[in-house]
């Protein structure tokens, strides 16, 4: 899982660097069309390294109605919320996508609950590490998405940085999350256990949120981003492994990539619902300071604010969730032959 980390972590630095390039050099149309040669090389690499022998058989067909529905019911939901400060929060057609949003939902929930082979095996989360785990990766991903998308908007549109720029910005906290996912993560699990290394994690996250949360309109990167920077990549790169490693903890060997899946998903996708409210808050806030006579700049700057203190609640939050929640053993088999050992936490 650490190596795992470090490989997500090398990808976000090559990412954020070759955006900027290619924003700056061609068009950011380009940060799209990028994927297409590297989706090609993925498929061709794949089908050449990895084994082709066969695993066991599916069981049931593929749950395509129970994937059609959620991820329908996530879309209507941004799309209400991204929309809602526009359009207003209690007109129709804001209300009407909530409402078919969460009607697509509760129908995903009843198909997951009588297929016979889930997209999200329901019974997964009666598991008290699974579903704990799950809350977490869902406030903690809503925390780091917060991160990158205003960190990148402040240095963009306050501090007047150009994409490239942005990129480098963003360079120190990919470096250490990806060398303490490889080097610290894993050894502060195997020694501390999963709580205390996901607890202080998510602190040093809140910490880099609330930092950000003061950056004024004139601001400066080594005083008023860098230190932000460098401690949501400490947490980030602490943070992470406990979270897949507590679901990965409670369910038999042969799930362990079903619980690790599933969490990795709900990451991703209330990742995305997360960072739709951050900015819809943040919008409604820039919004009412510009009716306060707030130069458009000073507005800009307080709705940002509001989006990284409510991001560190989230992280926070998850902390204090995981620290009270998550069970404190974790059963691992050591490297030589010997009986399994309890890691106490």
């Amino acid at each position: 899982m650490g190596i795992f980390g470090f490989v997500a972590s090398g990808g976000g630095s090559i990412g954020v660097l070759l955006g900027g390039v290619l924003t700056n050099s061609l068009d950011w149309h380009w940060i799209f069309l990028v994927n297409l040669p590297i989706g090609v090389a993925v498929v061709a690499l794949s089908l050449k390294l990895l084994p082709g022998g066969r695993g066991r058989p599916a069981e049931g067909r593929l749950d395509v109605a129970g994937a059609v529905t959620v991820t329908a019911a996530l879309m209507l939901a941004v799309y209400a919320i991204v929309n809602g400060n526009q359009t207003g929060w209690t007109f129709g057609q804001t209300t009407g996508l909530l409402a078919g949003a969460l009607a697509l939902l509760g129908l995903f929930l009843v198909i997951e609950s009588r297929v016979s082979a889930p997209l999200v095996p329901l019974g997964l989360f009666r598991r008290r590490n699974v579903a704990t785990a799950n809350a977490v990766g869902v406030l903690w991903a809503a925390a780091m998405f917060a991160w990158f998308f205003m960190s990148a908007l402040y240095l963009q549109l306050v501090l007047g940085y150009s994409p490239l720029k942005v990129g480098l910005a963003f360079l120190p906290a990919n470096l250490v999350m990806g060398a303490l996912s490889v080097a610290v993560s894993a050894r502060l699990v195997m020694r501390f256990g999963i709580r205390r290394p996901l607890a202080a994690g998510l602190s040093f996250a809140t910490v880099g949120l609330v930092l950000f949360a003061r950056a004024p309109v004139g601001g400066s990167f080594v005083t008023d981003v860098l230190p932000s920077m460098i401690l949501l990549g400490i947490g980030a790169g602490i943070a992470f492994n406990p979270v897949l490693l507590a679901a990965m903890s409670d369910v038999a060997p042969e799930e362990a990539g079903l619980a690790s899946g599933v969490v990795t998903t709900a990451f991703m996708m209330c990742g995305a619902l997360g960072l739709a409210v951050l900015a819809s808050l943040a919008a409604s806030r820039t919004d009412s300071l510009r009716a306060d006579g707030k130069g458009p700049l000073a507005a800009l700057v307080g709705g940002y604010h509001l989006a990284f203190l409510v991001g560190a609640v989230f992280a926070a939050t998850g902390a204090i969730l995981g620290t009270s929640l998550l069970r404190t053993r974790l059963h691992a088999e050591p490297a030589a032959r010997k009986p399994a050992a309890i890691l106490e936490g």
